[in-house]
């Protein structure tokens, strides 16, 4: 393991006590024995402490990188990962975990571990990533789920034990084994993420539901142990096998252990004291055990944290340990402690390994397509006459490399046929085929970009196949068809020498319109390019380049048409309010699909019900007296009506949510038509001067004339962009801690000694909301 000691800020720091040597990985104590032991004997004892890394006032940044950011590119790639933080009372062991969560730059190394995942998740295109998280809470030897106010039945962790027939278990959380020797907690609910704001928003969720207290030593002392774990699986988009890799995050904020005659606690305070310091002394057992190479047995279930963290301190994990200190005079015999269970833990091997999982159903897939693949290549070895034995297994090199000579001979006419005696076969010599095409298409595009200037077609150019456009000048404009049907190309002869100046030039020798047509020329122009009214016109031709990519698009003197400027314009400029429109539009139709699945279980059940009514009738009809048959059918006839019930009560919720969805969209919709008509004024449509008090319409006021925004309009921008500047994943972090403001806001008081956030400034301007 690797162990690190973080020193807390203080203006008292005990530094004729505390020796911190240049190498940043050893801690030397000074002290006399007769302040140890009460003794008389002055002579001082000095206590050396060999560690990995010794974060002496360090940024919440540096210690991340540090600490916490190779654990989290190893979770990435299938590695277990913990970080834990231990120390005594007030050494800032939350501080470092969690951080200030009105601040973007003191956030620690949850929110920040949290970011990093999401941003590698983003970068990482080759591989599916599949993110849930859960938090736990260990209070008073208890398991708590602090995320249970937001869990349904869709978010409980999905593995769950087979009880034999008997009693029913006692409700609540509880940690069990799991087959390969790691555990998991039944009940915990499991809530899965799709990017940094929803993780952010439980984790903030979390943190309000933590049980908090205050002491002589502390004034927001934390009551619990907490575990905030990320459940990561990916696998790859091109390969289609069924191994996929599953690994846990788990980031440990640990109680801190108190001694009684310095926190004054009494009453629920010492009770929480007590339940604390008992199991992190069940946790230093739990270690010395690890770390004796002799011991067999090792008491993870002393205590439900130590069995919690069973797959972390001694099973397949990366595990770091922050030892935190309170660096005073007064704190020494505590800052002793930390540092002794420091270097315990480090002794403590663990042997972290990829976690790779086979999905049944991919793998049963797989099999099926193999065995396909086999029954078809044993029909072709019973058809093919003279075709050898079957092959099954893949293709090695050298085969490939024979086939893509036995192609090439083919291509170049020195081979008549290519024999093929199996499937495998079959597809590789269409896949060299293939490859064949592709070089040749490159080896043609490098031989034109020899002899043309390669120009970007215009995509409502009707010219597919080979057309050459010939001008005055003699330069011609060739539209090629791409080899392989998908792609156009429009190329222009190169100038062998820079042309002269324009003399003598024609009226209308030259379009101002770029772009503009040149094939209306005449056709013999083309056969004898060469002429001398062609070397005159020549040097009278203009050229006009095309504009570089991200100048300012140019106006002409017919703007296109507004259906084709609006698809260019969802490409462009709208092109986050038209992926906001598809998204609503999305869920609006998922919601409809479920009020009309709910509506078909209506009917259905109504029918149900009028025909067991029936049978009721019919049934006392022709027996008249009460029988079994007959309270078999009473008692179906009330389970169809509450069933019934039960989905009435489902519909008035889901008609609300499909046309809150419908208003979204339309909204969405409106704004989409007026930001593109504004777009299309001012890119095709504004004049190159307004007169002075001209009527002006939305969208055409020139940039010298925009009128300056007011101190009130101006103050959300500047704040908007001091929050950016922090960094990538300050507006999401600051939005999300105002969202869990809003939601302590609509809840009743809080119990007593639950932990409210901290107070945030002014609410941004950016929080993402369905439209404005």
């Amino acid at each position: 393991m690797n162990v690190f000691v973080r020193t807390r800020p203080t203006a008292t720091f005990a530094q004729e006590l505390i020796d911190i040597l240049p190498d940043e990985k050893t801690v030397n104590i000074h002290q006399s024995k007769g302040r140890r032991c009460g003794g008389v004997n002055h002579s001082p004892s000095s206590l050396c402490f060999q560690l990995d890394g010794v974060l002496h006032l360090l940024s919440q940044e540096e210690v991340y990188v540090r600490v916490g950011q190779d654990v989290v590119l190893g979770a990435l790639d299938g590695y277990n990962g913990t970080v834990l933080c231990f120390g005594q009372t007030g050494a800032g062991k939350t501080y470092t975990m969690t951080g200030a969560t009105e601040s973007y730059r003191h956030r620690g190394i949850i929110p920040r571990a949290v970011e990093q995942v999401f941003q590698e998740v983003g970068k990482r295109c080759d591989q599916i990533f599949s993110v849930q998280l859960s938090y736990l809470e260990v209070y008073n030897d208890t398991l708590t789920d602090l995320l249970s106010s937001l869990a349904g039945p869709q978010h409980l962790a999905p593995r769950r034990p087979v009880f034999p027939p008997g009693p029913a278990p006692l409700p609540g959380l509880a940690v069990v084994e799991e087959p390969g020797g790691g555990v998991s907690i039944r009940g915990l609910s499991l809530h899965p993420v799709q990017n940094q704001d929803e993780a952010l928003d439980l984790l903030f969720e979390g943190e309000m539901n933590r049980i908090m207290g205050a002491h002589a030593m502390n004034n927001h002392s934390s009551r619990s142990h907490c575990i905030f774990t990320l459940h990561i699986q990916s696998r790859s988009r091109s390969l289609s096998g069924a191994t996929c890799l599953r690994s846990k995050l788990s980031l440990v904020d640990l109680a801190g252990s108190e001694r009684l005659g310095r926190t004054g606690g009494a009453g629920q305070t010492l009770r929480e004291a007590t339940h604390i310091n008992k199991s992190l002394s069940f946790l230093e057992q739990t270690i010395l055990a690890l770390a004796d190479p002799h011991r067999d047995h090792v008491p993870f279930r002393h205590s439900k944290l130590t069995h919690a963290l069973k797959h972390s301190l001694g099973g397949n994990c990366n595990t770091v340990l922050v030892a935190n200190i309170y660096g005073e005079e007064t704190q020494m015999e505590e800052t002793l402690s930390t540092l002794r269970f420091a270097c315990r833990m480090k002794s403590v091997k663990t042997q972290p390994s990829i976690n790779q999982h086979v999905d049944p159903a991919l793998e049963v897939n797989r099999l099926q397509k193999e065995v396909e693949k086999l029954r078809e290549e044993l029909s072709m070895q019973n058809i093919l006459v003279n075709g050898g034995g079957a092959n099954y297994q893949p293709l090695s090199e050298a085969q490939r490399a024979e086939i893509q000579d036995q192609v090439q001979s083919y291509l170049e006419g020195s081979l008549e046929e290519i024999s093929v005696v199996s499937v495998r076969l079959l597809q590789e010599i269409f896949s060299q085929f293939r490859l064949a095409v592709q070089e040749q298409e490159q080896r043609v595009k490098a031989k034109l970009c020899q002899t043309y200037t390669l120009v970007e077609r215009d995509p409502t150019d009707d010219s597919t196949n080979h057309k050459v456009r010939n001008s005055k000048s003699g330069s011609c404009s060739v539209v090629v068809g791409g080899l392989s049907g998908r792609t156009h190309v429009k190329i222009k002869r190169k100038k062998a020498k820079e042309a002269p100046p324009n003399r003598g030039k024609k009226a209308g020798a030259a379009s101002p319109v770029p772009g503009k047509s040149l094939g209306t020329r005449s056709s013999s122009r083309i056969d004898s390019p060469h002429t001398p009214e062609d070397k005159t016109d020549t040097h009278n031709q203009e050229v006009q380049d095309a504009p570089p990519p991200g100048a300012e698009p140019i106006r002409t003197d017919s703007p296109p048409p507004k259906p084709q400027a609006f698809e260019e314009f969802k490409a462009s400029g709208g092109i986050d309010l038209h992926r906001l429109l598809r998204s609503n539009k999305e869920v609006l139709q998922e919601r409809r699909a479920q009020l009309r699945l709910l509506g078909q279980e209506l009917n259905t059940a109504k029918r149900d019900i009028d025909a067991a009514a029936e049978a009721v009738r019919q049934h006392r009809d022709a027996h008249g007296e009460a029988e079994e048959a007959e309270v078999s059918l009473v008692r179906r006839l009330g389970d169809l009506r509450t069933r019934y019930r039960q989905h009435h009560a489902q519909l008035g919720p889901t008609r609300t949510e499909v046309r809150y969805c419908q208003h979204l969209v339309d909204q969405c919709r409106v704004r989409l038509l007026s930001e593109f008509e504004s777009w299309y004024h001012n890119s095709f449509l504004s004049p190159r001067e307004v007169p002075a008090g001209g009527p002006i319409r939305p969208g055409l006021v020139p940039p010298g004339q925009s009128p300056c925004l007011g101190d009130e309009e101006r103050r959300p921008c500047e704040r908007v962009r001091c929050i950016a500047s922090e960094g990538p994943g300050a507006v999401a972090f600051y939005n999300a801690h105002r969202r869990s403001l809003k939601r302590v806001s609509r809840k009743p008081a809080p119990r007593k000694n639950r932990k409210l956030p901290g107070p945030l400034p002014a609410p941004l301007s950016t929080t993402i909301l369905p439209v404005t």
